[in-house]
């Protein structure tokens, strides 16, 4: 969490008259934290629900309303008071009281950036509970659920590769509002993207969630040196991870991006345990074929329909996961480059499928 915000926080608590009980119910305009930024235009303001409209809701929470479980904790199927289907991600509490601490920060800071964030391809926060030690995250309701799930058979539905290019390019659009800074006035870093926090419309638009490990970078700095990693094993940045530069940058989303690039594009994990040692990071097994055309063919996801791509279009996709997921981050394209790259890709996907001349 920024200084600014941790400073806020801290002062905010400290004027409370319940500043021994962190956990207790606070008002909509405590969750708004002053990070003395410029200021963004805010939506209405995200609704704040009392536990009984989350039990309601979600049916106590019952297990056919269970859409999911993630880091964070369940996430369940939801209608509103007011018809609204929406998903409710309700917040487990660890055991440990440093570890209270984290999830209680990262609670915050996901409700305070997406109060402040707005855009086709971030999902919307329409509010959330924090009643008594209970913590709960409403979002608008995703019918297509997440990435890793339609690409790893848990879905019954098969994207095709026009569906896939188009995951890729609103994903990599939301990634760019991060990092352009025009929302706050100063870049985010996601830190935690992946292709279980990409979700999907009913017709395939691509939001990324799950903003709790969110960064703001230092005003003025492109860089953020720590010791501390946070975020998914087979989606860290190298430069990130290594002890001896420890950097996070805007970059590290890139790198993030190139491996989500790399899931679409064969239909395996980022990582997967159940593999062989030297098989289970999946840039590991790819990376030194992406640009090698007759090699290519033989990652490429089987499940795939062959009608729906060209070898051009893989052969230029592959060509840009590999540089995203290059070692040094000055090498990486930015997400705006990612973007442009994107719908040329998907401009040549669909000329050559509509007038029948494929080279598969």
């Amino acid at each position: 969490m920024p200084f600014g915000l941790v400073t806020a926080w801290k002062r905010r608590l400290s004027k409370s008259s319940d500043q021994n009980d962190p956990w207790k119910y606070k008002s909509l305009e405590y969750w708004q934290l002053d990070d003395r930024r410029p200021s963004a235009k805010r939506r209405q303001g995200s609704a704040v629900f009392t536990l009984k409209e989350m039990e309601k809701a979600t049916s106590s929470f019952s297990d056919e309303n269970l859409l999911g479980k993630g880091g964070f904790g369940r996430v369940y199927k939801g209608i509103l008071s007011s018809g609204e289907v929406v998903a409710v991600k309700k917040m487990e509490l660890p055991s440990f009281k440093s570890a209270q601490g984290d999830r209680e920060r990262e609670f915050r800071v996901e409700v305070d950036i997406l109060s402040r964030l707005e855009h086709p391809n971030l999902v919307s926060l329409i509010g959330y509970c924090a009643d008594g030690k209970h913590r709960f995250l409403v979002y608008e309701f995703m019918q297509h659920g997440n990435l890793e799930d339609h690409l790893n058979g848990v879905s019954e539905v098969k994207m095709d590769w026009s569906q896939r290019l188009k995951v890729a390019l609103g994903a990599a659009k939301g990634l760019d509002y991060l990092h352009s800074g025009s929302a706050l006035g100063i870049p985010i870093v996601h830190r935690d993207f992946k292709s279980t926090n990409i979700l999907l419309s009913s017709t395939f638009e691509a939001k990324i969630s799950d903003f709790g490990l969110a960064k703001m970078m230092p005003e003025g700095r492109e860089m953020y040196v720590t010791t501390k990693v946070l975020g998914t094993f087979g989606y860290f940045d190298p430069e990130y991870t290594s002890v001896r530069t420890g950097k996070l940058t805007l970059q590290s989303d890139v790198y993030a991006f190139g491996v989500v690039l790399l899931e679409l594009l064969t239909g395996r994990r980022a990582l997967d345990l159940h593999q062989g040692p030297s098989d289970q990071i999946l840039v590991l097994q790819v990376k030194h074929i992406l640009n090698e055309r007759k090699k290519l063919r033989k990652v490429i996801d089987p499940e795939m329909s062959r009608s729906s791509y060209t070898m051009e279009s893989i052969t230029k996709f592959a060509n840009l996961a590999a540089r995203c997921v290059r070692g040094e981050s000055t090498e990486r394209p930015s997400m705006a480059e990612c973007a442009k790259e994107l719908q040329l890709v998907i401009f040549v996907n669909r000329k050559a499928t509509s007038t029948g001349k494929r080279t598969v």
